[in-house]
């Protein structure tokens, strides 16, 4: 049987490990995400989706890394309040992660192999680079830093509505 995102666990903020199999039958937006970046009032516009979609069945999962531009330096708790504070983000944020390289999580690899970006290229190229997961578990698009989240609505209602 071929590989779904339920296959895996992350480690939640706080470092308790769970299995993404808590998310069967949601569809999920799973993005890595910063707090000193140009993209980060993105959490706005990704907030506003959960709020809309997250009875209908959609999760967000924020990933913080640091691999580019050192753009999160902040630690887990400064991160949750960094979250909280400015964007009011109810959605997971989840422990901070390496996207790529040889610590890049086992979720991220799965990701990057199933949806390669621009020119197939697999390796992520900067912070909110979003991948969507149908209700199966299966990863159907990747999208550039530079979607904004609410141009992913169509996406997200046609996923919602299978």
């Amino acid at each position: 049987m071929e590989k779904t995102i339920y296959d895996y666990t992350v480690q939640k903020a706080g470092g308790e490990e769970g299995s993404l199999k808590e998310y069967e039958g949601k569809v999920l937006l799973i993005v890595n995400t910063a707090s000193k970046c140009g993209f980060t009032p993105q959490f706005e516009g990704l907030q506003t989706l959960y709020e809309q979609y997250r009875d209908n069945g959609l999760e967000i999962l924020a990933f913080p890394c640091n691999q580019f531009m050192n753009q999160e330096p902040l630690n887990e708790k400064e991160i949750a309040e960094f979250c909280s504070v400015n964007y009011n983000i109810s959605f997971p944020v989840m422990k901070k992660i390496d996207v790529n390289g040889k610590k890049a999580s086992p979720l991220y690899n799965f990701l990057k192999n199933k949806l390669p970006g621009a020119l197939g290229i697999k390796s992520i190229k900067w912070n909110f680079t979003k991948f969507l997961v149908n209700s199966s578990g299966v990863p159907v698009k990747r999208y550039a830093p530079s979607v904004a989240p609410e141009k992913l609505t169509a996406d997200i209602e046609k996923f919602l509505a299978k």
